[in-house]
């Protein structure tokens, strides 16, 4: 009988421990990281087509979006990535293909794919951005749909941002603050059911 209760009570305590395990699993997934693969070209170079991320739900629960950061967001149901060009209050141009922000020309050889093609599509420049929102760019900008097509996004659209971008045939790249600002956005698919 004293066994029979030992193997029971064991029973128990693996199942428990299972299932922590899947919850603990979903929780991480849905509120601090997730992985997804990216399936388009609007942030090349700094994520090309079938890249794969890891994003960081955490930073955006304890701060707002930094200029240059590369930021996840909710756009027409699908979630986006893009790079913050401008917050609340900034005023945009777009003067020869070149990006101005609050009258100062922006340096971004860094991290596009082609100088000097930053051109207006459907918004209407200058451009200056409601408070509580952001004006976000692709990196190939000659090919994303982005703030210049459907303005400035709400603060409440973004979720997460890149903490580590990698390709099966090449090295991860981690993302920080400072790396962040240089090289990163496009549209993507998660393995968590949600279309990029």
């Amino acid at each position: 009988m004293n066994k029979m209760l030992i193997d029971i009570k064991n029973g128990i305590e693996f199942t428990r421990d299972i299932v922590l395990a899947i919850l603990s699993a979903l929780l991480i997934s849905q509120f601090i990281f997730a992985h997804t693969k990216v399936p388009t070209g609007s942030m090349i170079p700094t994520i090309n087509i079938d890249d794969h991320m890891i994003l960081n739900y955490l930073p955006f629960y304890l701060r707002d979006p930094e200029i240059g950061e590369l930021v996840i967001f909710k756009q027409d149901s699908m979630n986006v990535v893009k790079r913050v060009i401008a917050k609340g209050g900034d005023v945009v141009d777009l003067q020869e293909g070149f990006v101005i922000v609050n009258n100062e020309p922006q340096y971004e050889l860094e991290y596009l794919r082609d100088v000097g093609v930053t051109y207006p599509q459907v918004v209407t420049f200058p451009y200056t951005v409601p408070e509580n929102h952001y004006f976000v760019l692709g990196d190939n900008r000659t090919n994303s749909a982005d703030s210049r097509t459907f303005g400035a996004i709400n603060r409440d659209q973004i979720f997460a941002t890149t903490l580590v971008k990698f390709n099966y045939h090449e090295r991860a790249f981690w993302h920080d603050n400072e790396l962040s600002k240089k090289e990163q956005p496009a549209q993507t698919s998660l393995n968590t059911g949600v279309d990029w």
